[in-house]
């Protein structure tokens, strides 16, 4: 191994080891000494509850990890977003699994906490599978509430989701396994079914304080809206559970019943490894994003050995569309070739950058994609579209515009992964968050923003100076440079592929040697919606 490889190696390892590390401490939720205390009570934590539930925590992937990270700071923080989202097999079939973490500040719900809920119906919705809820939540987190409550993308969506979902056939079940207050209630009761924990379990809509200070009434919690209430005499809950593993099985019992709906029908045959070891992308991947690399070799690393077939692999090269397998699986990548290349005039072009040529080879193979039903992955390292009086010149505008157009009209499944930059307007037409992919990840070190680090800082201390002599105010060197480097530090933390996880513009920063595990999954789970639209990319200037 060359000392270049293995300087990335080392790197990548270091950055898999802190993504390890602090998605182990999210782990904790609200602490040891909480969760401790969950047990006490005689109730299972979140990811107890999750882990029981699900046929194997392996097969399993968890949506939004790092939800809320460093957010939240003065209010104590809100690790994971206070409520843990997994997509896995409940009874062999593949479901959505939500489950409040009450160790974070009893199960409130935060804005990000909607966020994340939101995204996990989303889910459910596009991919038409059963979606489950762990209820164990004190409601809206009150100080914050103007953030959570009246807006069209807010608390309220979720109970309108619950109403699509029952409308469209969409299976949901609810366990009842701790408080469930005000407008929460809501959620389980809307739900097809609902199952309540006998002593450890409530469900109202207002407590017996708010009651007592409402209507005068003194009633005790347990006689209010305990189990024995809501299974014998109101009626809401359908089940009683004599603890949380009791209710458990009952979802596992529930669901395994479960009949099968038509299937998209995405074309899959007996998986196989890929040509070379996946490992080795942590070998290949600079630490530098500036620096280039074969992007052929990472796509070698990820797709099923002997599967690849490159589409107009001579034209538009500083993008690569090849239809290939992944886990068995048929899909159409595109990737952003992140070396120096030719075009077919000769003429050098930047990797990574979006050419006229690449452009167009791009919107006609997503529209190949869209007519044999094959889903699409993208592998986004991009750093923009090509500007300059020659780009101009030749139409990169209209040309970029047609494949912004055929991924936003792409009927057939997404699926993104950032590798590396994803810059600009090439972030929307490599199929970015605003997009609709059904699934978005990044690896470590990745980085969003609108235009690269130094770019946008060298702009930001220009504006910044002409503001400071408008005020009579000149910067010698020295202060210029500390400017800078105040902007680049605040700009870098911005574009961090953790920043962009905390407030759910991703799905999960992960290790990139489970991307085939990811694209798999998401495949499996989009195959239970049929696709009923058909691809048009409407009315486009030729």
């Amino acid at each position: 191994m060359s000392l270049e490889l293995e300087k990335n190696k080392d790197q990548n390892k270091l950055l898999l080891s802190e993504l390890n590390q602090r998605i182990a401490t999210i782990k904790l939720g609200g602490g040891k000494a909480r969760l401790e205390k969950i047990e006490k009570q005689g109730k299972m934590t979140a990811r107890q509850r999750v882990s029981f539930l699900l046929d194997d925590q392996t097969a399993a992937i968890e949506i939004g990890a790092m939800a809320g990270y460093e957010m939240y700071a003065k209010e104590g923080g809100c690790p994971a977003g206070g409520v843990i989202v997994m997509i896995g097999y409940v009874s062999k079939k593949l479901c959505v699994v939500v489950a409040n973490d009450a160790s974070v500040k009893a199960g409130a719900w935060f804005p990000i906490t909607a966020k994340k809920n939101l995204r996990a119906q989303e889910i459910a919705m596009e991919n038409k599978i059963p979606i489950i809820y762990l209820v164990d939540s004190a409601g809206v987190f009150l100080p914050m509430q103007d953030e959570i409550f009246p807006d069209k993308e807010h608390f309220g969506r979720i109970f309108r989701n619950n109403a699509q979902m029952s409308s469209e056939g969409i299976v949901q079940i609810s366990a009842i396994m701790g408080s469930c207050v005000a407008g929460g209630a809501y959620l389980p009761i809307m739900s097809d079914e609902a199952i309540i924990v006998d002593k450890t379990a409530s469900i109202f809509l207002a407590g017996s304080y708010l009651v007592k200070a409402a209507i005068g009434e003194k009633i005790d919690n347990e006689t209010l809206g305990g189990a024995t209430t809501h299974s014998e005499i109101s009626g809401v809950t359908d089940y009683k559970a004599k603890d949380d593993r009791d209710a458990l099985s009952r979802i596992r019992a529930l669901i395994e019943k479960i009949g099968d709906n038509p299937k998209a029908g995405f074309n899959r045959i007996e998986p196989k490894n890929p040509m070379a070891k996946i490992e080795e992308i942590l070998e290949l991947l600079p630490n530098n994003k500036t620096q280039p690399y074969d992007s052929y070799e990472i796509i070698k690393r990820l797709v099923d050995e002997g599967s690849i077939d490159e589409y107009k692999a001579d034209y538009g090269k500083t993008i690569i569309t090849a239809y290939a397998r992944i886990d068995g699986w048929a899909v159409g990548i595109i990737a952003n070739q992140r070396q120096m290349v030719k075009n077919k005039k000769g003429e050098l072009q930047f990797g990574g950058v979006i050419y006229s040529d690449s452009a167009d080879k791009s919107t006609r193979f997503v529209a190949n994609c869209n007519q044999r039903k094959i889903p699409l992955v993208f592998l986004q390292d991009v750093t923009g579209f090509m500007v300059g009086s020659k780009a101009e010149h030749g139409g990169i505008v209209k040309d970029g515009a047609k494949m912004v157009n055929a991924v936003a009209n792409s009927v057939v499944p997404k699926f993104t992964v950032i590798v590396g930059n994803s810059n600009g307007a090439g972030n929307y037409a490599m199929c970015g968050k605003a997009y609709d992919p059904r699934l978005i990840i990044s690896w470590p070190g990745s980085k969003m923003a609108v235009m690269g680090g130094e770019q946008a800082a060298q702009v930001l201390l220009q504006i910044e100076k002409s503001k400071l002599k408008k005020e009579g105010k000149i910067i010698d060197p020295k202060k210029e440079k500390q400017l800078l480097d105040k902007i680049m530090s605040k700009y870098d933390k911005q574009t961090h592929a953790y920043y962009a996880a905390a407030r759910l513009w991703t799905d999960a920063v992960i290790n990139p040697l489970e991307t085939r595990k990811w694209i798999s999954l998401g495949i499996a789970a989009a195959n239970h919606a049929p696709i009923k639209k058909k691809f048009n990319m409407g009315i486009l200037q030729v």
